[in-house]
Parts: structure tokens; C-alpha cells; sequence
């Protein structure tokens, strides 16, 4: 898997790193919010880029396609379920950039991406996730062991019941949820996630 992280604690980015790397997954570690949104975007973009080039079947063709063209195509790219990672693990409290931050600028470029949150506060990270990104997304709360995250990362089947979750949850779109609903979610989210994470 192709995992980005964003961690401003050096110590701990290269501890998650290592453990990552020791399952065979290719790991870049940003250490703010704008490093990591930077990285993605420049991902994301080269992505769409190679994406774009032309077969030499098409070469001929597209040398007369106009802008229009070029940028439907592009939209096309940037729009399907593919992102630059298969999972972005984001510190929910870091200097600057928070993480949420990051979450809904590469959200509202990459809607389909996996976000795991890493917080010492589940509930309320739980409940901004919802308000802010109208989603609920995965979380994991520090601290934790190397192995609740290696086994978190490889579950996708995971983020596969809170995309369902997330379709089917009408009062998450709305984001004005009441306390009781707020633990409901993070029932659901901890279920989901196999009581491993919180």
C-alpha cells in the first residue's frame, strides 16, 4: 500500500514509518499539515498527468483536441475513485495546518481518499470529523501500539462498512448531532474497527 503520513513529532513519524515499512508498504512521512496537503496535490497531479498522456494509438487525435478537451479529460481523471494514496494517517492536533485541515482540502480533491485520524480525543475528533467533513472518518487513539496500526492500515474491509455507513447515515450529512448520536457513531466506528483502535 502507498501510505502518506503527517506527523509533526519526528520520533514518532519514523516509529510509524518503520512499522509500516516492515509490512512491505511504500510510507512518506510529511511532519505538517502544509507538507503533507503539498505532497498530495503534487501526487495527485502527476497522477492525472500520466493519466492524460496519450496512447500512440491516440497520439494523432489528441494533437488537435482543444483546452476544452484536455480539461474534461483531466476533470475526468481527478473526479473517478482512483486517489495518489491508498491510505492518509493525519495527526489531528499539529501546529499550523491542523488536521482536519488537511483532511477537507484532500477530500474536496480526492472524495473517495481513506483518512485516519490519530487523536487523544475519539469523541471529539469524532464529532468536528462529522461537522467539518460531513463524513465520519477512521480514527485511531494515541497512543497505540505499531501493531493497531499496521492492523488498522490492512483492514480494508473497514473503510468498505464506514463507506456504507457513511452513504446510509442521513444525520451525518446534515452534521447537527445530538450527544446521543455522536456515541452512536462511535459505537458504530468502533465496531467497525474491531474495538483495535479506541
Amino acid at each position: 500500500m502507498r501510505i502518506l503520513i503527517a506527523e509533526d513529532d519526528l520520533d514518532i513519524s519514523t516509529l510509524y514509518k518503520k512499522a509500516l515499512e516492515k509490512n512491505k508498504h511504500q510510507v512518506v512521512v510529511t511532519s505538517n499539515g502544509e507538507e503533507c496537503l503539498k505532497n498530495y496535490r503534487t501526487t495527485l497531479k502527476n497522477m492525472a498527468s500520466k493519466e492524460l498522456q496519450p496512447s500512440k494509438e491516440d497520439a494523432a487525435a489528441t494533437e488537435t483536441d482543444s483546452f476544452q478537451d484536455f480539461g474534461a479529460k483531466f476533470r475526468k481523471v481527478v473526479d473517478t475513485n482512483v486517489s495518489p494514496y491508498d491510505v492518509v494517517i493525519l495527526d489531528y492536533s499539529m501546529p499550523g495546518m491542523n488536521g482536519m485541515e488537511v483532511a477537507k482540502e484532500i477530500l474536496n480533491a480526492s472524495p473517495h481518499q481513506r483518512i485516519i485520524f490519530a487523536s487523544a480525543y475519539v469523541k471529539e475528533t469524532l464529532e468536528h470529523s462529522v461537522k467539518e467533513l460531513k463524513q465520519v472518518v477512521e480514527l485511531m487513539q494515541k497512543p497505540f501500539a505499531l501493531k493497531q496500526l499496521t492492523d488498522t492500515v490492512e483492514d480494508t474491509e473497514a473503510f468498505e462498512e464506514l463507506q456504507e455507513l457513511n452513504v446510509n447515515v442521513d444525520h451525518i450529512k446534515e452534521a447537527d448531532l445530538t450527544h446521543e448520536q455522536i456515541l452512536d457513531l462511535l459505537d458504530k466506528l468502533r465496531r467497525i474497527q474491531k474495538n483495535r483502535t479506541f
